[in-house]
C-alpha cells in the first residue's frame, strides 16, 4: 500500500469542514436536539465511539465491505473496490445489498476524497498495517480499525467485529451456513472418494512458480479435511522451470485468476506449455488446474464461500 504523507490528515480535515459546510451539515436548530446514540468499543488500534446502529457505514477495502454487508449494516451509498482490472464490485458479492451503490478505486491508492464524498457515519478498516491510516479515517468519520491481512484465520477477526457492532447473531448465522455447506461437500468428497486429495494453491510470476498458504484456499483445504501440499508450509516454496518436478505430489491445483484492464483472464501458466516438466505432471496431463477469483483470496464471508463453492464444483462436478 502506497503511504501518504503526514501532512495529509490536516488536509482531510480541511476538506471535512468544508464538506459540511457545502452539503449543509453545519449545526441547525434541528440536528442539535438529535443526538445519535453510540457505543464505545475497543478496536486493535483505540478506543473509539462508533453509531449503535449506523446508518452510512463504509468498508475500506472490499474485504470490509463485504463483512458490513454480511452483518447487516447499512452502507453509505459510495463503496471501494480495488485497481488491476475491476470495475465493479466482486461478483460474489451480495448484488441484492449492492444494487444503488456506486463503487470508486481505492486501491492501492487511497481515495480519501471520494471517502470523504461519501459521507459515511462509521468506516470499517481492515488495513490496519498501515500505521497512518487509522488517524487520517479518523478525521472524516468513527474509525474501527483491525489488521486484516497478518496471517491469521480472518474469521476471529470478523468475530471481534461482529460483536464490536453487535452483530453477533448475524455473525454465527454466516457461520452455521458455513459450516452446513462444508459438512455436505465434506460428505460427498468422501463418497466419492476424493477425501485424500492432496491440494496445492499454485500461481506462476515472474519465471517461478509458488505454492503457498497465503488467504483463504488453506483455510477451505483444511476445513474440507482435504490435504495441503507440504510445499506450502511456512513461507511455501518457489520453483524454477528445472525444479518443477517437485510438484508432483499434488493431485488438485488451484491458482488465483487476475483479469486485466481489457477484462481478460490470460492463463497464468501459459509460459509453461512447452516445458515437458511441467506438462507431465499429473494435476496439468489430468487437467486439475482451477481457477479462482483474485478477491476470494483475502478473507471475507462472501469470499470464503464462493471459494467453496469453487472447490465443490472442480471436485465433484
Amino acid at each position: 500500500m502506497i503511504s501518504r504523507p503526514k501532512t495529509m490528515s490536516a488536509a482531510i480535515a480541511a476538506m471535512a469542514s468544508a464538506a459540511l459546510l457545502l452539503t449543509g451539515c453545519a449545526t441547525t436548530d434541528a440536528s442539535a436536539n438529535t443526538k445519535s446514540e453510540t457505543r464505545t468499543v475497543t478496536s486493535e488500534v483505540k478506543e473509539v465511539n462508533i453509531p449503535a446502529e449506523p446508518r452510512k457505514a463504509l468498508g475500506m477495502y472490499t474485504t470490509d465491505l463485504d463483512m458490513l454487508i454480511t452483518l447487516d449494516i447499512p452502507l453509505a451509498s459510495q463503496q471501494p473496490i480495488r485497481d488491476s482490472g475491476y470495475s465493479g464490485f466482486p461478483s460474489f458479492f451480495d448484488q441484492e445489498a449492492l444494487k444503488g451503490i456506486t463503487p470508486f478505486t481505492n486501491y492501492p491508492e487511497f481515495n480519501f476524497e471520494a471517502i470523504l464524498k461519501a459521507q459515511p457515519d462509521v468506516i470499517l478498516n481492515g488495513l490496519g498495517y498501515d500505521k497512518e491510516l487509522d488517524g487520517k479515517l479518523s478525521d472524516i468519520a468513527p474509525t474501527y480499525t483491525f489488521n486484516g491481512f497478518d496471517g491469521s484465520d480472518w474469521r476471529t477477526k470478523f468475530k471481534t467485529v461482529a460483536e464490536a457492532f453487535g452483530k453477533t447473531g448475524q455473525y454465527q448465522a454466516w457461520m452455521d451456513k458455513y459450516q452446513a455447506k462444508v459438512d455436505d461437500v465434506k460428505k460427498r468428497l468422501a463418497e466419492a472418494g476424493k477425501d485424500k486429495l492432496v491440494v496445492g494453491p499454485v500461481d506462476y510470476y515472474q519465471d517461478q512458480v509458488s505454492v503457498s498458504c497465503y488467504g483463504t484456499p488453506c483455510l477451505v483445504i483444511k476445513d474440507l479435511g482435504l490435504q495441503v501440499s507440504p510445499l506450502a508450509d511456512g513461507e511455501g516454496t518457489k520453483l524454477s522451470a528445472e525444479q518443477l518436478e517437485q510438484l508432483k505430489g499434488i493431485d488438485v491445483a488451484i491458482t488465483t485468476e487476475v483479469p486485466e484492464k481489457d477484462g481478460a483472464n490470460p492463463d497464468a501458466f501459459a509460459p509453461l506449455a512447452n516445458n515437458k516438466l511441467w506438462t507431465s505432471l499429473p494435476f496439468v496431463a489430468n487437467k486439475q488446474i482451477h481457477t479462482y477469483d483474485l478477491e476470494m483470496i483475502y478473507g471475507s464471508p462472501s469470499g470464503q464461500y464462493a471459494l467453496l463453492e469453487k472447490f465443490e464444483k472442480a471436485l465433484l462436478s
